[in-house]
C-alpha cells in the first residue's frame, strides 16, 4: 500500500466516530492564548495520549466531528515518512471539507508527531495560513521541554501531564469527595487517609494503579530505563551509562536531598567511575528536561546564591522512592514533600526553598501571582515536641526574611495536627491542601 493511501485510511478513521473514553478524566487545562500551537509533555507514561483523546471528546461535544481530527504517528507503516506528507494530509481534508477552510476552525491533534522530521516546520505554516488549533505530543526526547520552544520558536505553548495527582488518583477509584472535608463523615475521612498512605506509596503512574507491589515496582523500574536509554542516552549520546544510572538511582534512593555537582562528582570518582564535572551537570540536566526529576534551588533573588547553593532533587512522582530504595525503610516524610512539590507546580507556583541565617530550612517558599508567596513546611510527624518546635521555628525566622509571605504547615493526617498551633501559622492535613478546589 503506497504511503498516500495509508494516510487516506489514517484521515478516515481520523474523522471516524469516536469510542467514549472510560479512562479517568486529567485536571490539565490548555492555556487559553489564540494563536499557538499546545505541545503536551510530560514524562513517559504519565498519560498525554489519553489526555489528547480527551480533549478530542471536549471538541466533539461543542462541535460536529469533522472539526477535531486526533492522528497518530506511532505506526510502522508511516517509517520514513516525510514533512511533505503533512501538507498532503491537511489538503486532502480540506479537498473533503472546502467549506471549512478560512472560515471554520478545527483542531488537529497529532500525537507522536516527532516521528516525522520537520515536523514543526509543517505546524508554524498551519498557524500561519489556516484557521487551525494545533494540539501535539510525544514520548520521545524530541518533545522534551526546553525543546518546545526552541522548535516552535515562540509559537508553543506547553501544557505539562503529570502522573496523577491525588484528587484524580481518588477519582480512578470512583471515590473522589463531592463534599468539603469539613462535612465529611468519619468514614469518609477514614477512607480519604486510607487512600493518601496507599497514594504516597503506590504513586500516580495511571498504568500502575491497582498492582500488587512486585509487578509496580517491575513496571516503574521499567519506565524510568526507557527514560534512562530513549530520552538520554540516545538523544544526548551518553556513553558513560554506569555512571548515569549511579546518578538516577542515588537520586531516586535518596528524595528531597540537597545536591551539588561536585559533591556528586566526588562520589561518582569514590565509585571508580571516571567521568568529567561537565558531564554530570550535563547528567542532571538531561534527567530534569525528561521529566524524571524536579530541581528545587534555594530561594533567592541573587543568581549567584542560587547557582552556588546545593539544590534538592525530588522524584516525578512518590511511587517511584520505594521502587528504587531497597532498604525497607520508611519514606513517607519524603514521599509527602514530593506529593506537595508536585501540587505546587501543577498549581503553576515557582517554588524555591529557604535556608534561614540560623541554617534553618523551610521546604518550599510558592511564588504565585495571584497569591502571592507562601511559606511551606512539610511534616509527616509533629507528634516529637522538638521536631514541631524545630519546624516552627524555621517557619517563623523565614518570614523575617520574606515578611509578606502567608505561613503554611502540612502535615499527615488529622491526628498529626499539633495542640497548640503557632498563630498565623495554617496548619492542616496535607490531603485536604491536595483536594482543595482552585479558585
Amino acid at each position: 500500500m503506497s504511503l498516500h493511501r495509508i494516510l487516506e485510511e489514517k484521515l478516515n478513521e481520523a474523522l471516524g466516530p469516536v469510542a467514549p473514553s472510560t479512562n479517568t478524566r486529567r485536571e490539565a487545562k490548555l492555556p487559553a492564548v489564540p494563536g499557538k500551537a499546545h505541545a503536551v509533555i510530560g514524562m513517559r507514561r504519565a498519560g498525554k495520549t489519553t489526555y489528547l483523546r480527551q480533549l478530542l471528546e471536549d471538541r466533539r461535544t461543542t462541535a460536529p466531528a469533522e472539526r477535531a481530527l486526533y492522528l497518530s504517528f506511532d505506526d510502522d507503516r508511516l517509517a520514513g515518512m516525510q514533512v511533505e506528507q503533512l501538507g498532503f494530509m491537511i489538503e486532502e481534508y480540506y479537498r473533503r471539507y472546502p467549506q471549512l477552510r478560512g472560515r471554520t476552525p478545527t483542531c488537529w491533534l497529532l500525537d507522536e508527531i516527532q516521528f516525522v522530521p520537520g515536523w514543526e516546520r509543517f505546524v508554524r505554516r498551519v498557524l500561519d495560513s489556516e484557521k487551525v488549533e494545533v494540539i501535539v505530543s510525544g514520548s520521545s526526547a524530541r518533545m522534551l521541554s526546553q525543546e518546545v520552544h526552541t522548535s516552535l520558536r515562540g509559537r508553543g505553548m506547553p501544557t505539562v501531564i503529570r502522573p496523577f495527582s491525588f484528587r484524580e488518583f481518588l477519582r480512578h477509584r470512583d471515590e473522589e469527595p463531592s463534599k468539603d472535608p469539613r462535612r465529611w463523615t468519619s468514614g469518609e475521612r477514614s477512607l480519604v487517609e486510607k487512600r493518601f498512605r496507599e497514594f504516597l506509596v503506590e504513586g500516580g503512574f495511571p498504568e500502575a494503579q491497582g498492582l500488587d507491589m512486585r509487578l509496580r515496582i517491575e513496571l516503574l523500574q521499567g519506565y524510568v530505563d526507557t527514560v534512562l536509554f530513549r530520552d538520554v542516552v540516545e538523544r544526548y549520546g551518553v556513553s558513560q551509562v554506569a555512571a548515569l544510572r549511579w546518578v538516577v538511582r542515588h537520586a531516586l534512593r535518596n528524595p528531597a536531598g540537597s545536591f551539588s555537582v561536585h559533591r556528586l562528582h566526588q562520589d561518582l570518582k569514590a565509585q571508580g567511575h571516571g567521568v568529567a564535572k561537565d558531564a554530570v551537570h550535563g547528567m542532571l540536566g538531561h534527567l530534569i528536561d525528561a521529566f524524571l526529576l524536579t530541581a528545587v534551588p534555594l530561594a533567592s533573588e541573587s543568581e549567584r546564591q542560587r547557582n552556588s547553593n546545593p539544590r534538592k532533587l525530588y522524584p516525578a512522582d512518590p511511587g517511584l522512592i520505594r521502587a528504587f530504595d531497597t532498604s525497607n525503610r520508611s519514606n513517607i516524610g519524603h514521599a509527602l514533600e514530593v506529593v506537595v512539590l508536585n501540587e505546587l507546580e501543577r498549581r503553576g507556583a515557582e517554588v524555591g526553598y529557604v535556608k534561614t541565617k540560623n541554617g534553618l530550612e523551610v521546604d518550599f517558599l510558592a511564588r504565585q501571582s495571584v497569591t502571592g508567596e507562601e511559606l511551606i513546611q512539610v511534616c509527616a510527624d509533629c507528634s516529637d515536641p522538638d521536631t514541631l518546635r524545630r519546624e516552627h521555628r524555621a517557619l517563623a525566622e523565614a518570614c523575617k526574611e520574606h515578611p509578606g509571605a502567608k505561613r503554611r504547615m502540612l502535615v499527615l493526617d488529622r491526628d498529626s495536627v499539633p495542640e497548640a498551633q503557632l498563630p498565623h501559622v495554617a496548619t492542616k492535613p496535607a490531603y485536604e491542601w491536595l483536594l482543595e478546589k482552585e479558585e
